[in-house]
């Protein structure tokens, strides 16, 4: 693979690890930057031993701060959700996929920054377990399609106002238990070959730097300001990913 690989990809990891140190969404701008010099689906595969070994830093280091009904709840959808996408893996269209969640993102978080800006505050009622199972069903689907998780996750999980290490330590949790799900379809897919787990390998100091990096960053931000940072990556990712869905549907990704 020559240089013009590295250069896109290096970059990419980076926003994994971030993205595993609490920075929870950055890390979907991975895939379509990698997809940049390789094919999706080989971009995608290159990526998920990657992120196997960032969740096993995340987790050693989020393993006391977590929420267990959050995590079970979303995992009893992400089941199905992940074993759907399987089933229908050479049918569904990333564009279609990237357009749908990218707006969700985007109503989602301006939504919720008005309602920071005005001073007002959702009415806190106990999460429900048809959503939970909805959103996790929702991001298992999206996560094994195009490694884009993140935003049904936070649908469900932001207005239960976590403190900031339990609103980590869940998603890292929930996301690390999603990506071992989606190793043995990405194998029955015939997505994993030599040349790609090697170049794997070579990205992973750069994994494990990025992912300490994250955590680091994460732990020195007050929750409002981590809360506010969410908001935003929301915004800017789902914008990204709405045009990366248009585009491709424009050039006939359907």
């Amino acid at each position: 693979m020559d240089l013009s690989f590295y250069v896109v990809a290096v970059p990419a990891v980076v926003l994994l690890g971030l993205s595993k140190g609490g920075f929870s969404g950055v890390g979907m701008l991975a895939t379509p930057l990698v997809a940049l010099v390789v094919p999706p689906v080989e971009a995608a595969a290159i990526l998920l031993p990657i992120l196997v070994l960032q969740d096993i830093i995340s987790v050693i280091a989020y393993r006391t701060t977590w929420d267990r009904w959050n995590v079970l709840v979303l995992l009893v959808g992400a089941l199905p959700g992940v074993f759907l996408a399987y089933l229908l893996a050479a049918r569904v269209s990333d564009s279609a996929v990237e357009l749908v969640i990218g707006i969700i993102s985007i109503v989602f978080a301006v939504r919720r920054l008005f309602i920071d800006w005005r001073g007002q505050s959702d009415q806190m009622t106990k999460p429900k377990l048809m959503a939970g199972w909805l959103c996790g069903a929702a991001s298992g689907f999206t996560s094994m399609i195009a490694h884009a998780g993140t935003p049904p996750f936070q649908i469900f999980v932001i207005p239960q106002r976590l403190p900031r290490n339990i609103f980590v330590g869940t998603s890292v949790m929930f996301f690390a238990a999603v990506n071992l799900l989606k190793v043995f379809p990405y194998f029955m897919l015939g997505q994993f070959t030599a040349r790609d787990l090697t170049l794997s390998s070579t990205l992973a100091p750069v994994a494990v730097l990025s992912t300490w990096l994250g955590i680091y960053l994460v732990r020195r931000m007050s929750s409002s300001q981590f809360i506010m940072v969410i908001y935003i990556l929301m915004v800017l990712v789902g914008g990204k990913l709405v045009l990366n869905g248009l585009s491709e549907l424009a050039a006939g990704g359907i």
